[in-house]
């Protein structure tokens, strides 16, 4: 029970005492409206309005995240695809098979955290910092490679408590590249196709893996299309999706390393995120410029864009780090100007 409601009930419980110079029909007004406000507020919608509730399926507003992706993500036009069909489609599916495992593959600066944190700000309110969602780094929480198994006992409990709290959960494993091997194996129970676990079901969870192994075979896909004279947004999940699950499976550095998730089919989409060219940093350097209520001009957008390294040597086609870093840049040529 909410404290509003506590609140309410404890007014009702000092009726009595109070009502000796109050009219019987005033009384009876008073018990009906405060019955009829405590059933107002003790129902979800409302309160869940202002407070951070493990989601349903009527959370998700679909246009809201359709519109956040168009508007912020820029140059990731097959991870927008992904984003806005998977995840409305799991979240408003009462009765999924298993949960949503989405994997996203690219260079640093690309947008896999952006995408990430817009996806949980989408179901809850808190967003990145709501109890329902679960943040992992692996240099931080995995960070010994000789504590594997006592890793996978603490990862398995952790999600087994979350999940039992909220069906919700969202987890979100960063820098998947630096997870020891054989520890992510540990939650292939969780991701696979069983209605309940020692009597919890995980069917409803979300689990997203970011990477930055597959990087170099999606930037060299870019770039031949580049090369072709062929528009990027002609790039088609087919190209790269089969070729990033055999490459982080056989690499040893990916974390995914001869994992049972890939093994076993139970990742629903790897996703490449491209790397971004000249228009696309552009971009990300005016949309820093206006959040912080500044005038766009080209003076400091060239300066700023003078500071972005390239490649590959002499075409200079893609940045090197993205979007990355680029806010700090923004902060030095705006206040100083």
């Amino acid at each position: 029970m909410n404290c509003c409601v506590r609140v309410l009930w404890s007014f009702l419980l000092l009726l009595p005492v109070i009502t000796e110079a109050i009219e019987p029909i005033s009384v009876g007004i008073a018990i009906t409206l405060a019955s009829a406000l405590t059933g107002f507020l003790s129902h979800r919608n409302f309160y869940c309005n202002f407070l951070d509730c493990c989601s349903t399926e009527e959370a998700l507003n679909s246009t809201a995240l359709r519109e956040k992706l168009h508007e912020n993500v820029f140059g990731q036009h097959l991870a927008t695809q992904v984003v806005m069909k998977a995840v409305p489609g799991f979240i408003h599916n009462s009765n999924p098979k298993k949960p949503l495992t989405l994997s996203f593959h690219g260079w640093t600066g690309t947008g896999k955290n952006f995408i990430s944190r817009i996806i949980a700000e989408s179901i809850y309110k808190d967003g990145m910092k709501s109890k329902y969602v679960h943040h992992f780094e692996p240099t931080l929480h995995f960070p010994n490679r000789d504590c594997v198994n006592k890793y996978k006992d603490q990862l398995q409990a952790w999600i087994r408590g979350n999940v039992s709290s909220c069906s919700r959960s969202i987890f979100v494993f960063d820098e998947m590249d630096k997870m020891p091997p054989g520890v992510i194996d540990s939650i292939k129970p969780f991701l696979d196709y069983y209605e309940q676990i020692d009597g919890v079901s995980y069917r409803k969870a979300i689990f997203i893996f970011l990477s930055n192994s597959g990087g170099d075979r999606i930037n060299e896909v870019a770039l031949n299309f580049w090369k072709s004279g062929k528009n990027r947004e002609q790039i088609q999940l087919k190209d790269l999706e089969n070729s990033l699950s055999l490459g982080v499976f056989n690499n040893k550095e990916s974390g995914f390393w001869h994992t049972s998730l890939i093994e076993k089919n139970l990742i629903d989409f790897f996703v490449p995120f491209l790397p971004l060219e000249y228009k696309h940093v552009q971009m990300c350097i005016e949309k820093e410029i206006k959040a912080r209520g500044f005038k766009v001009e080209k003076s400091s957008v060239d300066s700023i864009l003078d500071e972005v390294q390239f490649f590959p040597p002499y075409e200079n086609i893609f940045a090197k780090k993205g979007c990355k870093a680029l806010d700090k840049k923004v902060d030095y040529y705006c206040y100083e100007n």
